[in-house]
């Protein structure tokens, strides 16, 4: 008897639980976020990508470009600063 009593205390303390509820905040909807992209007119800091170490294949290119964002292609371990313009 005794046994089945500390038992069901037991089971009671866990579905009471300790405390406050805690309430779960909403996780922020990332995918639908809108942020401005920052103005690079008048600056110039883009990154070549090449498929090698040799540098003879462009594949891609990231940053600043000629003062507008400009991402293409996909990015290497074999990149340089781009000096175009």
């Amino acid at each position: 008897m005794r046994a089945s009593i500390v038992c069901g205390l037991v089971a009671t303390a866990l579905m009471v639980g300790c405390g406050a509820p805690v309430e779960q905040e909403e996780e922020p909807q990332l995918g639908t976020q809108e942020s401005p992209i920052p103005d690079c007119s008048g600056y110039h800091d883009a990154i070549n990508y090449y498929s090698d170490a040799a540098h003879t294949t462009l594949i891609g290119i990231k940053g600043c470009y000629c003062g507008s964002w400009s991402t293409w292609g996909r990015t290497s371990a074999f990149s340089e600063p781009n000096l175009d313009c």
